[in-house]
């Protein structure tokens, strides 16, 4: 069977790239040590330290299906309140988030798909909201219940670990990056959920073929 060509966009350690089979996956990540720990993880993808939105423009065509996580931090509902909180200084949403969903509904002919956090204003494009998530996609996404339980926003490294299944603990990272990376570990069930809805219909037709 012909592998599935995937570009994983903004790729943290790999959270929704965990169960994917039969695939050919790029990833992207502009953290040389985040991007590290993703090749531990997958030592058969093909790990570019580099800018998302570059090369998404430059190579888009090559690829089956594309999956993008640009940062979240300034859409946050956390974030928010910890600016008028004092905590955090205010700043202006980074609109990468829209320019990557505008540019791929128009240009890709592949599956694609744009996850964020629910947003502290009314999303510019209406997304599909599934646990703690917004999704953009050209496909229909069917709920499905989260595996992580209790919440994720609140603990310390070592707690959130273990609610993901992961250890980072060898990696030498400054507390804030790593941190957001075991934050923003995507949770590897929904994300197989989301890529085999995305595939249903050619997965449907190979079991038809096989009969």
């Amino acid at each position: 069977m012909k592998k599935i060509k995937v570009l994983n966009l903004y790729a943290g350690i790999g959270g929704n790239r965990k169960l994917w089979k039969n695939v050919e996956v790029t990833a992207i990540e502009n953290n040389e040590s985040i991007a590290k720990i993703y090749q531990d993880f997958f030592p058969d993808d093909k790990v570019i330290i580099g800018d998302a939105k570059e090369y998404l423009l430059k190579h888009y065509k090559e690829f089956d299906f594309i999956w993008a996580s640009p940062p979240c931090p300034t859409h946050s509902r956390i974030r928010l309140m910890a600016t008028k909180s004092g905590s955090y200084e205010a700043k202006y949403p980074e609109m990468d988030l829209y320019q990557i969903i505008i540019f791929l509904k128009h240009y890709f002919d592949g599956k694609w798909i744009v996850e964020n956090v629910i947003s502290f204003y009314e999303p510019l494009i209406k997304p599909f909201k599934l646990n703690r998530h917004y999704f953009w996609s050209n496909f229909k996404i069917t709920f499905i219940k989260t595996k992580y339980g209790g919440d994720i926003r609140k603990g310390h490294a070592r707690e959130l670990q273990e609610i993901k299944g992961i250890n980072i603990d060898k990696y030498k990272l400054k507390g804030r990056i790593k941190d957001s990376a075991i934050r923003s570990y995507f949770d590897p069930e929904i994300a197989l959920h989301i890529f085999n809805c995305a595939f249903k219909e050619k997965q449907l037709e190979l079991k038809e073929k096989e009969k």
